[in-house]
């Protein structure tokens, strides 16, 4: 197993992406920390990950809350005595066109899609650098390559996400760390769920592929590059659309 034995965060984990990555992460070996602001979708990932053979533990977490956030990574390094790999996945949306965006829409977005990137991997950088090892893995979108009508917000926050991945590349690397980035297209998310049949429709024509992506399918590109079969990838950005950005 390709992740066996590593101690991996995944946050936003409780549904989506995250929890397809935490279920893919545990299969692959990795002990998993699966963080989420739900309690009750934290249990149900790691019951998850447990029928399927793996390990896991489950903190109820909000990625805003600096002290919680090293309140969670200080019980880790107590039991674990390390963190191998961080994936930052815990995002929202607050969609609204510029001139009638509120600021409380604004910087929810900024706050959970962005600035949590930034508490998350902060908290988490040092002990990795101590053992000169470690991978950090962030959320980016195709709207944070090339915007996206009514995602004033998002775009931001996703764009922000890559400078983040080129800047602590070249700031890690020399130390052992590797720092990528995935930028999904149109997945089949619960957010999807509330997204007229006419609409999706329209979504699936502007993919190559004519269809939206699974969550699996994001979660596959997370366990190749947190795994060493990717140890030459670092300050990569790479896009999982289907082909639609062409």
């Amino acid at each position: 197993m390709r992740l066996q034995d590593r101690i991996a965060i995944v946050t936003g984990a409780g549904q989506g992406i995250g929890a397809a990555t935490a279920l893919k992460f545990a299969r692959e070996g990795a002990v998993v920390a699966v963080c989420d602001r739900n309690p009750d979708t934290v249990a149900a990932v790691v019951g998850a990950c447990e029928a399927a053979g793996g390990k896991a533990v489950g903190f109820e977490l909000d990625v805003c809350d600096r002290g919680a956030i090293d309140g969670v990574v200080g019980k880790l390094l107590r039991q674990f005595d390390r963190i191998d790999v961080l994936v930052n996945n815990a995002g929202i949306t607050r969609d609204a066109r510029l001139q009638k965006m509120t600021l409380a829409q604004f910087d929810a977005v900024i706050d959970v899609n962005l600035r949590g990137v930034f508490h998350m991997s902060q908290a988490v950088v040092d002990s990795m650098v101590q053992r000169a090892r470690g991978v950090i893995l962030n959320a980016s979108s195709v709207v944070g390559i090339y915007g996206n009508y009514g995602q004033t917000n998002y775009a931001a926050a996703k764009f922000g996400v890559i400078g983040f991945t080129k800047t602590w590349s070249r700031e890690l690397g020399p130390k052992g760390i590797r720092v990528n980035a995935v930028a999904p297209g149109f997945i089949e998310t619960p957010i999807l769920s509330t997204v007229p049949e006419e609409v999706l429709h329209r979504m699936r024509d502007q993919v190559p592929l004519r269809r939206i992506g699974k969550p699996e399918e994001i979660a596959n590109i997370y366990a190749f590059l947190a795994s060493d079969e990717a140890s030459y990838i670092n300050g990569a950005v790479i896009e999982a659309s289907g082909g639609m950005t062409l």
